[in-house]
């Protein structure tokens, strides 16, 4: 990342991304998806849905380099990245619910036509974590999570290039996917399992729930000074988090908007 391009502007930019990931260019599609893994006991002591021990610590030194901390912010694993990962892949969105994967697969085809593969999220990151758990010990001697973090950054950079090749999948297509996945995970709803204490609403100034500012959607030019509300706070009819709000609701007086 360009010294100058903050984390704020970066998550501010790349909330736009989705999950979907970009073609497989140059690869064919694999022919069969892989068999599903039950996660087994984890590093973190949190039961996981999804997860092995090992993928566990993979995916947690992985976002913790895709968005890392700062003296001021947590990065992602600070934000429940890791537990939005893990709950969202062992569910609808991890078994493809809204993706459509019955085919034709062109993994030459243009980026408008959208992901090539026939693997739904689950299925991705299964593939691709046994691939890349085998072959970066191979390849850096050493574990993925013992490695420094400028050896990290290369891995991850290789695998985003695609000059790391990995068997089962295209690299670039599960790296694009883990990036746009650990960017949801830090700035969506917390409802969704990440986002914990709201810090990604918090450090780029978002308000939250959107239903709960109706009576404020006319006051133009005013600074904004109440914490972020997320759905479950606006559907308990909670107006705060953390703090004593007295007159956060208002809008103080008239001020630029930051």
């Amino acid at each position: 990342m360009a010294p100058h391009l903050t984390r704020r502007l970066f998550l501010g930019s790349a909330g736009a991304l989705g999950a979907t990931a970009l073609p497989a260019i140059g690869q064919p599609a694999p022919a069969a998806p892989p068999a599903y893994v039950p996660a087994g006991p984890v590093p973190s002591g949190k039961p996981r849905a999804f997860f092995t021990a090992p993928e566990e610590r993979f995916v947690t030194a992985a976002v913790d380099r895709l968005i890392p901390p700062d003296p001021e912010w947590p990065g992602a694993v600070g934000a429940g990245v890791v537990d939005y990962l893990d709950q969202q892949l062992a569910g609808a969105y991890g078994e493809g619910h809204r993706m459509f994967l019955a085919g034709p697969w062109k993994p030459d085809a243009p980026p408008e036509f959208g992901y090539q593969l026939p693997y739904a999220p689950a299925q991705l990151y299964k593939a691709a974590l046994a691939d890349i758990l085998e072959l970066v010990p191979k390849r850096e001697k050493a574990a993925f999570w013992d490695l420094p973090p400028d050896r990290q950054d290369k891995v991850l950079k290789a695998l985003e290039s695609g000059e790391m090749k990995l068997p089962s999948v295209p690299a670039p297509v599960f790296f694009e996917t883990l990036l746009a996945n650990t960017v949801e995970g830090f700035l969506s709803d917390p409802v969704h399992g990440g986002n914990r204490d709201m810090v990604g609403w918090r450090m780029l100034g978002f308000p939250g729930a959107y239903a709960s500012f109706i009576e404020h959607v006319d006051n133009h030019g005013m600074a904004y000074d109440r914490p972020p509300m997320s759905i479950a706070q606006a559907a308990s009819g909670g107006h705060h988090h953390g703090h004593d709000h007295g007159a956060g609701h208002g809008f103080p007086g008239p001020a630029a908007r930051r």
